[in-house]
């Protein structure tokens, strides 16, 4: 019993110091979820080992093939910002797993969250939040396994703080993103009253 708990204790560890959130027994980020399917499904979902793409040395799952290759083509602009890393924690000022389902889309951005207060605390005060967490990124990124271009999993110091006081026009897609992408992103990317719908009933408040 001792042994499972020494081991469990390790897993725990290990996700919390890595560039991308992962589960600690398959090594898949986020999860397992599609990044790509929170711009364009009214809910995440799981996705696939059939549709695999190793991005930043982690395995990505998709829950079709189209999803994959539109992740291909652009992952900084799907994947969750700080790498799946809770943007309320990291402004506070350390590091602390986001949850699949806790999540929010901001000026076409994904944000993971460790908790729902967590994530109502970013609702109530975005701006601050995201300056915060955008200062505290490059200190902390220093001290994560994983690709040391750490700056890459995010879209950029400036870039966020930039989201933080203006949403992209209406209609206009993620940077980067091809027309198609574009269409279906902003189409889905929800204001911040609907987010609940992503977290999960019994997810530790």
């Amino acid at each position: 019993m001792a042994i499972w708990l020494l081991l469990g204790t390790l897993g725990r560890a290990d996700s919390l110091v890595t560039t991308i959130v992962n589960d600690p027994i398959t090594g898949v980020a986020i999860d397992g979820y599609d990044p790509v399917s929170y711009f364009i499904d009214s809910d995440p979902q799981p996705g696939k080992p059939d549709f695999e793409y190793d991005w930043q040395g982690v395995p990505w799952y998709f829950e079709s093939a189209a999803n994959r290759d539109v992740f291909m083509r652009n992952p900084d602009v799907y994947a969750p910002q700080y790498g799946g890393h809770c943007v309320t924690a990291l402004s506070r000022g350390y590091l602390s797993d986001g949850k699949a389902q806790l999540f929010v889309i901001d000026a076409l951005k994904l944000y993971l969250f460790y908790s729902t207060a967590n994530r109502d605390a970013f609702l109530l005060s975005k701006s601050d939040v995201m300056k915060s967490a955008a200062a505290n990124w490059p200190k902390l990124a220093a001290t994560l396994m994983g690709p040391k271009d750490a700056q890459s999993v995010v879209s950029g110091a400036s870039s966020i703080e930039a989201s933080s006081s203006a949403a992209s026009p209406a209609g206009e897609g993620p940077a980067g993103a091809s027309d198609a992408e574009a269409s279906f992103s902003a189409s889905a990317a929800a204001p911040a009253s609907s987010e609940a719908a992503g977290s999960s009933a019994n997810q530790t408040p």
